[in-house]
């Protein structure tokens, strides 16, 4: 039997590749689970922008859920775009009928481009239904700010978002501060209700970013499934994600995906194991 554990995330599709499920499942391999998925909507888009988006099926979700929980022995559950206020109900249902697996919930409202990923009516279900299951939440400043109706700028700003979320639930809370102005790290916050931590990287200057908070949040889960504590699954998430943007890759004529596999050498003939073939 295999020691890996398993995680799921429960998401959007990204047909560009660098976010969503497809993120997500690359941050969780490279991060040593095995990643399995429950799609909750298709988008169309690239790196500059999302062009539509169709939600799936209320009934489809839940038999995805089934599908996946029923046989996998998953020991983590990551959530991102869940696009409409009745998904975010039918998640928070499934998810509440089965009791136990630590939860982080990425609350993704809007893309880099600025398309709504989250309906404007769905914010106060988000707020009551999702929160308060979540063992850890990861909002960036942006995010924190809509969800709290207020702006957040600052660092002070921050740890207050931090602590007005918590009260809406959650064990913890990060919120990212990848977007705060003229700071040379990329400051996040974790606050647990007693204690702030405060996870620096150095801030990487390139415009190659996209899918940086579904593969965050996605490693956290996955450093949770393996067990770790979560100030310590915080910190190795927050490692591997600043060196995958550190190898962003340029593709594409936006914002370029991040590497999920920079610590893999490229294929090379040498690498090849037991392959015989008299292709030249």
């Amino acid at each position: 039997m295999s020691n890996k554990p398993v995680a799921l995330t429960i998401a959007g599709s990204d047909s560009g590749g660098g976010a969503g499920i497809q993120a997500d499942l690359k941050s969780m391999e490279a991060n040593g689970v095995f990643g399995t998925s429950v799609i909750t909507a298709i988008t169309a888009q690239n790196t500059t922008a999302v062009t539509d988006a169709q939600p799936v099926a209320l009934d489809l979700i839940s038999a995805q859920l089934e599908a996946v929980l029923s046989d996998f022995p998953v020991a983590a559950i990551k959530t991102g775009m869940l696009a409409t206020a009745d998904i975010i109900e039918r998640v928070a249902n499934e998810l509440e009928q089965r009791d136990g697996y630590p939860l982080v919930v990425d609350p993704v409202m809007i893309s880099k481009s600025g398309y709504e990923l989250l309906d404007p009516d769905a914010v106060a279900t988000l707020r009551n239904r999702l929160l308060p299951l979540a063992t850890v939440i990861t909002p960036n400043l942006h995010e924190a700010g809509h969800l709290l109706n207020t702006t957040v700028r600052t660092e002070a700003d921050m740890r207050q978002a931090a602590r007005s979320l918590f009260k809406m639930g959650p064990n913890a809370v990060l919120v990212k501060g990848g977007h705060l102005a003229a700071t040379d790290d990329a400051l996040d916050v974790l606050y647990d209700g007693s204690t702030f931590h405060a996870v620096r990287a150095p801030r990487i200057d390139t415009p190659h970013t996209h899918g940086t908070g579904c593969t965050y949040a996605s490693a956290i889960a996955a450093h949770l499934a393996h067990q770790r504590t979560l100030p310590v699954a915080v910190r190795h998430a927050k490692s591997y994600v600043t060196n995958a943007i550190a190898h962003a890759l340029p593709l594409g004529s936006g914002h370029g995906p991040t590497n999920h596999f920079f610590h893999l050498t490229p294929f090379t003939e040498s690498a090849s194991l037991g392959v015989d073939s008299d292709v030249a």
